[in-house]
């Protein structure tokens, strides 16, 4: 009995107090305030993928940061299609320096190449920082899909980007796929020289160096807009075997669905 009113008699004293440190039971003891400026809470960068939960039409919900992913009005990859003629000037290409790397992301296979080489449009320079593609394509031409696009992604020196597109049209072996396919990463985040390989991104783009333009994005997240797109008319040859050999590595289509075109343009 006595054992019982004890033990009621500390539970009274435990429930009672408003501070811990001020119970009779524990005037000994010591205690630390723990500040939570101790404690380090990262958060975690948004991922984002192509099939599930992480699919194109749900990457506006990933993160704040992608929000013009699904609120945009000027997004890509889009039909081209409609076309209005204009006077579309030569490009020029001062492609100077090879690719140095291919690496694996996990959401395309990626060249990245050595400063030194460049296009010129609207008055501007636009650096090559490096290449990747997709299968199928991202952009259609009236309607058609082909089974892989090539991006060339451009920067000028106010971080203004172009991007351009390659078609590849399913026939022969593509020898400079074929060079880039021998060090392609199977895994993701690997990453492989392309120091000896000698591959200079004009090889990737048609003899007919006609093209079709229009306003875009990115077309992985962020979705940041204000891109200019340039779309070789022609496509270029790759055989069946390479297409299946990127599609392999990838496990899955890397392909964001065609956005609507609202009120814009394209030309040709």
């Amino acid at each position: 009995m006595k054992k019982l009113l004890v033990l009621s008699l500390s539970l009274f004293l435990l429930t009672s107090c408003a501070y811990i440190e001020k119970c009779p039971l524990f005037k000994k003891a010591s205690f630390k305030k723990i500040s939570l400026k101790k404690f380090s809470f990262k958060k975690e960068k948004a991922h984002w993928g192509y099939t599930g939960k992480l699919a194109p039409e749900n990457w506006g919900k990933l993160d704040k940061k992608f929000k013009a992913c699904s609120e945009g009005k000027n997004q890509a990859p889009i039909d081209l299609s409609n076309f209005i003629k204009a006077d579309l000037k030569p490009l020029t290409f001062a492609y100077n320096a090879t690719a140095t790397e291919i690496f694996n992301n996990g959401h395309t296979v990626q060249a990245n190449v050595a400063k030194g080489s460049s296009f010129s449009l609207d008055g501007k320079d636009f650096e090559l920082l490096q290449f990747h593609f997709h299968t199928p394509s991202e952009n259609t031409i009236k309607g058609k899909f082909f089974p892989m696009e090539a991006h060339l992604v451009h920067s000028d020196k106010d971080g203004n980007l172009a991007v351009i597109a390659v078609m590849y049209e399913q026939e022969s072996e593509n020898a400079v796929i074929k060079s880039l396919w021998e060090k392609m990463p199977k895994k993701v985040g690997d990453k492989h020289s392309l120091a000896d390989a000698a591959i200079n991104a004009f090889d990737l783009l048609p003899k007919d160096k006609s093209y079709y333009r229009f306003s875009g994005s990115l077309t992985t997240p962020p979705c940041t807009e204000g891109v200019r797109w340039i779309v070789m008319k022609k496509p270029v040859t790759i055989s069946k075997e390479q297409v299946d050999e990127f599609a392999h590595v990838m496990h899955h289509p890397n392909n964001r669905p065609v956005q609507p075109l609202n009120s814009r343009i394209i030309l040709k």
